[in-house]
């Protein structure tokens, strides 16, 4: 449970984060909300409370608005040492049956796992070969794209040289006509 370090009283507001801060005080600082801009404001100080910390606490604000503290939970720590002890004095009275099983599951293990690592180096050369022949398969497209786009502009100006010969020429002819008359 936790335990009151410092009666504060503080009464909260919406949209604010309350905290403890590294010099003991309570402070405040402005929630983001929305996913837009973050608000630039500066953390609030709302009551100098001038707690010191211990190691191994956890300080927070209470429903109440007192500072509060309760113990950290390390990952089961305490359990597991008294369990260790027990099992030392088990692995004594079969520590000789144990060795000759664990050496042959040992090697066992090694080969499945050698096996693993094959298989995924395997399946990772095969997708490695596929990537480069999609994009080798992608830059031949975009360069016959790209002959392609220039043939058709060289044709275009071909036709149009083309059709403006042929208009000269029927100028020509036609003064030509013309004078003869």
């Amino acid at each position: 449970m936790a335990t009151k370090v410092a009666k504060t009283g503080i009464k909260r507001e919406k949209g604010w984060l309350y905290y403890l801060d590294k010099k003991g005080h309570v402070s405040r600082a402005k929630m983001a909300r929305g996913g837009g801009k973050p608000s630039r404001t500066k953390p609030q100080l709302v009551v100098k409370a001038g707690v010191e910390r211990e190691e191994g606490f956890l300080y927070f604000i209470d429903k109440q608005g007192d500072v509060a503290r309760t113990k950290m939970a390390r990952r089961g720590r305490p359990t597991r040492r008294k369990t260790a002890a027990k099992k030392t004095a088990r692995r004594k009275t079969t520590a000789r049956k144990t060795t000759r099983r664990k050496a042959t599951k040992k090697t066992a293990r090694k080969k499945t796992a050698r096996k693993k690592t094959a298989r995924k180096k395997t399946a990772r050369k095969k997708t490695a070969r596929k990537k480069t022949t999609r994009k080798k398969a992608t830059r031949k497209k975009a360069a016959t794209r790209k002959k392609t786009a220039r043939k058709k502009t060289t044709r275009k100006k071909a036709t149009r040289k083309k059709t403006a010969r042929r208009k000269t020429a029927r100028k020509t002819t036609r003064r030509k006509t013309a004078r003869r008359r």
